[in-house]
């Protein structure tokens, strides 16, 4: 290699090796503000909560829980039964089975004595045809199964919200369970405050928790290594932007395995879109744009107490199924709201939230398997500082797992879980190999995602399900 050909490339590497220390100098200074922030308001709001009132569950707002469906059959019966055991005082369960091919409708009408019933369906969001309405009233909590043409996971919630009777929803997964607490924790910050158009839950995998009538008796981390380094992704992300993002009305995501919304003004944007494979993302960023748009005082908040327990998938394939779908919905979500970014009107939803979701979520995993192929041309090279590189990478994997962990030991301590020693050293070998692995494994995943995906837009996410320890 000449001189001069040397020089150019030694500059060009010491550009890239500039560029990925602002980076992840960036992107760390913005973790350990978040999982600050967000373990100290865990711990302020576990002390507020040993001072409850008398009077707290006297004031509620009437619920309508929609449960969308596909192919359920394993876990939906344990879904439904959890959420017949919630405190709270006036609610519904709408289940909606959007077109299956297994017997998820039949396990629900054998199990729970439905009814089929003429009840017609005002659409105030278009949606696909009802085939049949099935009915229960011989619980305190009415429960209606609706089978319907399939649409795709957006389309069964929009049936959903034309066929609830309250003017509050909350949506969740049909592999997911509630802890009996959950849903009197998530409408509080709808009787805090009028403007609160949205809350979303915390989420949280379940694959080790035992419970038994809506409250956890045991809880250990997973048996398997990959639902174990999930757990600890999972509280990392839910412990750090969300609450951040909640500190100034900038929470652009709600899972959609649990959240909830005020069903006027879902209906006034269109309702779910059934377009885009992150129709939970989506909507609460048009909601964001329609409230702007049109001057009405809102606020999007985020309930850290109500839990929602849900099922890691444990194989990689399904993991990989996952995230793919995860960041093509990001995609189309940010891609279709592309005028947010900049804009002095979104204010800090525009500056901070949507940055870092294009720029640490959506562009990451280009940025980042880009700089392990430079590190590995520039070691063929022999650009490398070896030494330097060693030092950066242990000091990245050293501070990200003590993030993790803090995000993790901080909730399960303030949500009152008891871990055995033997789960606590599993969770502090697997948070070096969770940074170190498998973030760069579904950097990949993601970077590749939206090859074909417009193929694909009316499919469910198929990933193996089993039965949930729930009694």
């Amino acid at each position: 290699m000449s001189p001069g050909v040397r020089d150019a490339v030694q500059a060009f590497y010491d550009f890239v090796g500039a560029f990925f220390v602002l980076y992840m100098f960036g992107y760390a200074s913005f973790l350990f503000l978040s999982v600050t922030v967000g373990s100290s308001t865990l711990f302020g709001a576990r002390r507020r909560n040993t001072l409850k009132s008398e009077l707290q569950s006297v004031y509620y707002v009437p619920v309508s829980v929609l449960v969308p469906a596909h192919n359920e059959s394993v876990t939906i019966g344990e879904t439904v039964h959890s959420l017949l055991l919630l405190d709270y005082p006036l609610y519904e369960i709408i289940v909606v089975d959007d077109g299956s091919t297994d017997d998820t409708s039949q396990v629900l009408i054998d199990r729970f004595h439905l009814q089929r019933i003429n009840r017609p369906i005002q659409q105030a969001i278009r949606c696909q045809p009802i085939e049949a309405v099935y009915e229960s009233r011989a619980y305190k909590v009415p429960i209606t199964l609706i089978r319907k043409r399939n649409g795709g996971k957006g389309d069964a919630l929009n049936m959903g919200i034309n066929a609830s009777r309250y003017p509050y929803f909350v949506c969740m997964d049909a592999d997911s369970v509630l802890q009996r607490d959950s849903l009197e924790m998530l409408v509080r910050p709808v009787l805090e405050d009028e403007n609160v158009v949205a809350v979303g839950g915390a989420v949280r995998p379940g694959n080790g928790a035992e419970i038994v009538d809506g409250r956890v008796v045991k809880y250990r981390m997973p048996s398997k290594i990959l639902p174990c380094m999930e757990v600890l992704e999972y509280d990392r992300s839910f412990l750090a932007a969300r609450i951040l993002f909640d500190k100034f009305n900038g929470s652009i995501i709600i899972s959609g395995a649990f959240g909830l919304f005020k069903k006027s003004v879902v209906v006034d944007v269109g309702g779910y879109s059934v377009n885009t494979m992150g129709e939970d993302m989506e909507l609460v960023v048009k909601l964001h744009v329609f409230c702007r748009e049109n001057n009405i005082p809102y606020r999007i908040r985020y309930a850290t107490d109500a839990i929602c327990w849900t099922q890691a998938p444990e194989r990689m394939q399904d993991l990989v199924k996952q995230r793919r779908r995860w960041h093509i919905g990001l995609f189309q979500s940010l891609t279709k709201h592309r005028n947010i970014l900049m804009n002095p009107k979104y204010g800090m939803v525009s500056f901070i939230s949507y940055l870092y979701f294009l720029l640490y979520e959506l562009l990451s995993p280009y940025i980042e398997v880009f700089g392990v192929f430079t590190i590995g041309l520039a070691g063929v090279l022999d650009f490398l500082n070896f030494p330097f590189w060693v030092l950066y990478l242990g000091i990245y994997i050293i501070f990200s797992a003590i993030l993790s962990l803090t995000a993790f030991f901080s909730r399960i301590h303030t949500i009152d879980l008891r871990l055995g020693f033997a789960d606590a050293v599993k969770a502090l070998l697997l948070c070096a190999l969770e940074v170190s692995c498998l973030r760069f494994i579904l950097a990949w995943v993601r970077m590749t995602a939206l090859i074909g995906y417009r193929k694909k837009k009316m499919v469910w996410g198929k990933i193996e399900r089993k039965k949930i320890n729930f009694r």
